[in-house]
């Protein structure tokens, strides 16, 4: 694991054990670290903090206070955090209620006003189903009981749903996240067809082991961006056009229907991945 990202990894866990003392249950990663694919200049760092009960307001504060101060030491794109009470890990419900969220799209509110944002930050999270699914198939503890001692199952729709939200707006969005989406869209699609639970590294490798022949090369192309050639897809993305992106059908789909995810997903694959 590279030193940077390992300091950070046990500043973190410190900060979470100082923080919660023994309301603290665990804390656990997912996202590229989990899955063995951080890359210091491209990835968020993401984790789940659990705890017993909910922490006091003067805790979470001090917990934002913090995670504020480790920033200098981040990656660029910074921090993604959620806690979660236990009994949620333990049986899990959709949409899952959070009692924290933090992220660099929050970062500029909290230094605003700590205080206000700390209180009303708190709710429910679809992601959280995703970020859960993925700490029960690769999820790493940095403090606590095995992921499969705490996070119990999480139902297939309830992910599907979860994953489908990222993409729902592809049409309307892909040329300005033509690789985010992209590989999102593979991601989906692996979901769908498999039951595969998959980085966006591993997205782009399975759009170009099952994807038709004239898709693949974005996938490629992505694949490529991740290895820090960011240039790849700039012509593809300035030619595709967005009236065609608009052919696949956004909004929710039937869930009773998977087969009608698949169908949508992989027309727009076919449609508007163009070179």
């Amino acid at each position: 694991m590279d030193a940077s990202l390992d300091n950070i990894l046990r500043r973190i866990r410190q900060i979470c054990v100082d923080m919660f003392a023994e309301n603290l249950v665990g804390v656990y990663l997912h996202g590229s670290v989990a899955f063995g694919c951080f890359c210091w200049d491209q990835s968020d760092i993401d984790w789940i903090v659990v705890t017993e009960k909910p922490p006091t307001p003067e805790e979470k504060e001090n917990f934002i206070r913090a995670l504020l101060a480790l920033y200098p030491a981040c990656p660029p794109k910074g921090l993604e955090m959620s806690l979660v009470l236990a009994a949620y890990c333990r049986q899990f419900v959709y949409p899952t209620p959070f009692e924290l969220h933090f992220s660099n799209a929050h970062r500029q509110a909290y230094l605003a006003d700590l205080r206000g944002y700390c209180r009303r930050m708190q709710g429910t999270d679809p992601d959280l189903a995703a970020h859960f699914t993925v700490i029960r198939d690769c999820g790493i503890a940095l403090y606590g009981p095995p992921v499969k001692e705490l996070f119990g199952p999480v139902p297939g729709m309830a992910c599907l749903d979860s994953i489908w939200r990222d993409v729902q707006n592809a049409p309307d969005e892909i040329l300005q996240q033509p690789v985010y989406l992209l590989l999102n869209l593979c991601r989906v699609l692996a979901y769908c067809r498999e039951g595969a639970v998959l980085s966006k590294r591993e997205g782009a490798q399975w759009g170009l082991s099952h994807l038709p022949p004239q898709v693949r090369p974005a996938s490629a192309g992505c694949r490529q961006h991740l290895c820090r050639r960011p240039d790849i897809l700039r012509g593809w993305a300035a030619g595709a056009s967005p009236g065609v992106c608009r052919l696949y059908a956004g909004g929710n789909p039937d869930l009773s229907r998977p087969g009608e995810k698949i169908v949508k997903l992989h027309n727009f694959l076919h449609v508007c991945w163009i070179l």
